[in-house]
């Protein structure tokens, strides 16, 4: 079930597939798969966000917690779904309102956002499967541990990254962030339970601040029509 890790990434966490809680974790997706079970986002999507954010091109992490249960949302992108899903998810209509309040962009017409991916934000959920329509419910089958390696590489880059931790969830990764240079945009998460709190969070532009301020570029975040 599991595919090669994507070039940008192979070198960096070969030692862990090589260790039992990653090859116990591809067992028990191959025995979801084998009883039956759909497991979301298809094995060619799993790596998405390594393959469109390499390592050396990482400046944002924005840390998701799993992919949409629902078939042919999910796609490797945390917060991210398919162009030709319509209508979008209730946490990312949420993210494009305060976007647009932020920054004045312009809400798209679709909720693909490998743009942001592209110019290096790291679009990472901590669990990167799903049984279809069963919401967490790949946790704690080795998936943390293997994303908790994967903050810690980013944490340790020489140049500043800005941590992008939507929920208590994410903040709960805060520990992994030991160097000082970095940057930290911690708020609410967009999910209709604590919306209120992140509308007027304005995160897009203090993660672009941070940026600035390290002489990096800013992320565009505007999102094309399809």
């Amino acid at each position: 079930m599991i595919p090669s890790i994507p070039p940008g990434w192979r070198t960096l966490l070969d030692a862990e597939t090589r260790k039992p809680y990653f090859r116990k974790l591809d067992a028990f997706l191959d025995s979801e798969i084998s009883s039956g079970q759909s497991v979301l986002p298809p094995s060619k999507d799993l790596f998405n966000a390594l393959a469109e954010t390499s390592y050396d091109q990482v400046r944002v992490l924005l840390l998701g917690q799993d992919p949409y249960p629902t078939p042919g949302y999910a796609h490797g992108l945390c917060f991210s779904v398919r162009s030709t899903v319509n209508p979008l998810p209730f946490s990312l209509r949420n993210v494009y309102r305060e976007l647009h309040n932020d920054l004045g962009c312009r809400v798209p017409n679709n909720g693909h956002l490998a743009p942001w991916a592209r110019q290096g934000v790291l679009m990472l959920n901590t669990v990167l499967t799903v049984r279809a329509h069963e919401a967490n419910s790949h946790q704690w089958r080795g998936w943390e541990q293997f994303t908790d390696r994967m903050i810690e590489l980013v944490a340790a880059k020489p140049t500043r990254v800005v941590f992008v931790l939507w929920g208590r969830k994410a903040q709960n990764k805060l520990p992994l962030i030991t160097q000082s240079h970095h940057a930290v945009v911690a708020c609410a998460h967009p999910s209709p339970l604590s919306v209120r709190k992140f509308y007027g969070c304005r995160c897009f532009s203090q993660v672009n601040r941070n940026l600035v301020d390290a002489g990096l570029d800013p992320i565009d975040w505007q999102i094309p029509d399809v």
